[in-house]
Formats: structure tokens, C-alpha cells, sequence
């Protein structure tokens, strides 16, 4: 079962999520609240396995709380944050990634991808809303340069820099083994190797490094 928080400042916004959620068979709804501080509190005092985050909530907005939640060191496998939102350009949601969220939605999300939403990064992935994806990344790497390191994709294999440019395209692990034709299996595994090697700490980051080094 996945445990979801929702902390949103309004009030229809947290039941229509509840009653989505709740018609599922492997999500329940473990908390709510209506602020950053009480998102903290109540995610302390649930231990959700996913946290959806309003970006703007009265006292802690939700980019400070996604900060705090991913930084903390109790509990030691922090919830994985979706940030939402209701404007694409936003930009507190390129610093919500940047805080370590595992991607973002529109609040008027339809019901079935904020299901495939959550489960998604329950199990350790990102998501991003599908329409601006590409420009999320290309802001993110706008807006937060840093040199090339040309020098550290030399020590990846010519498989795993197949993979990294796949995983920058917003392939799944799944797809990227349909089109590589290779188990799911395999995929992950390479992932893990590319982000170990490059000490990159997720998949968005990865995807970040692959456009800031010509490989997306």
C-alpha cells in the first residue's frame, strides 16, 4: 500500500485528491495539511511514502518544506514530493526540483495520471507534466549552468551513455529496454551505474546532466 500525505491550502483541493486516490486499491491517504509546517508535522507523524506539495502555502511554502523533507536524516528513506502547481513556467517549480522533488503536476491533472503519478515516484522515479517536460529541462539547465564535464562521461560504457541519452528523452526503464532490447532488469542497473559514476543523485539530475553535456 502507498502512503500518501497532501498538503495543499485548499481545502476542495485536498478532498478532490482524497476521493481519486481513495478509489484505488494500493494508495491510501495516510494525512492532510493546509501549510508547509503542518506538511512537515504531519509527514514526521505518518511516514508517507509520497508527498504531494502545493508550491504556495501560507508560513513554509512548499519549496522550503520539500527542502526540509529530503534533507532530513530522520526518516532515513525520506518521502519522494510531487510539486503542484497551476502554471507550467512557474518558477518555483524549478526550484522545487532543485530542493529534490520527484517532478510536479497541474493541480487540474485528470484523475488516471495523478494515480500513474504517484506510483511512479513511489517506486522511485520522476514525473513531469507530459506538455512541458521539455521546457522544464531546458530551463532547469538555463537557469542553473555550470561547465560541460565532457571528462566524466568517459567513464561511462558506450551501453550506458545509450541509456543516459534514452533517460534524458523521458523513456521509462521499461521502454528503454523495449527499444534497447534488453531485460527491464538490465536498465536498472545501468542507471544505478550512471549515477553512481557521475555522482548525480536521481534521474531528473541525470537527465539535467545529459542536455548540459550535449548527450540530450
Amino acid at each position: 500500500m502507498i502512503r500518501v500525505v497532501i498538503a495543499d491550502d485548499q481545502a476542495l483541493v485536498r478532498t478532490g485528491f482524497r476521493m481519486i486516490l481513495d478509489e484505488t486499491g494500493d494508495i491510501t491517504v495516510a494525512g492532510e495539511a493546509a501549510d508547509g509546517l503542518a506538511a512537515l508535522t504531519v509527514t514526521a507523524a505518518t511516514g508517507p511514502d509520497v508527498v504531494l506539495m502545493d508550491v504556495r502555502m501560507p508560513g513554509i511554502d512548499g519549496i522550503e518544506a520539500t527542502r526540509r523533507l529530503r534533507a532530513a536524516a530522520e526518516p532515513l528513506s525520506p518521502p519522494h514530493v510531487i510539486i503542484l502547481t497551476t502554471f507550467d513556467l512557474d518558477e518555483y517549480v524549478y526550484a522545487g526540483l532543485r530542493a529534490g522533488a520527484a517532478g510536479f503536476l497541474f493541480k487540474d491533472t485528470l484523475a488516471a495520471d495523478l494515480v500513474a503519478a504517484v506510483r511512479t515516484v513511489a517506486s522511485g522515479q520522476n514525473v513531469a507534466a507530459p506538455t512541458v517536460t521539455s521546457r522544464l529541462i531546458r530551463h532547469f539547465v538555463d537557469t542553473a549552468p555550470r561547465p560541460a564535464d565532457t571528462a566524466g562521461l568517459g567513464v561511462l560504457t558506450v551501453r550506458e551513455r545509450d541509456v543516459l541519452g534514452l533517460v534524458a528523452q523521458g523513456l521509462s526503464n521499461r521502454e528503454i529496454a523495449d527499444r534497447l532490447l534488453v531485460a527491464e532488469g538490465t536498465v536498472k542497473t545501468h542507471v544505478s551505474r550512471i549515477l553512481a559514476k557521475l555522482q548525480l543523485r536521481d534521474r531528473t539530475h541525470a537527465v539535467i546532466y545529459a542536455y548540459q553535456n550535449g548527450i540530450a
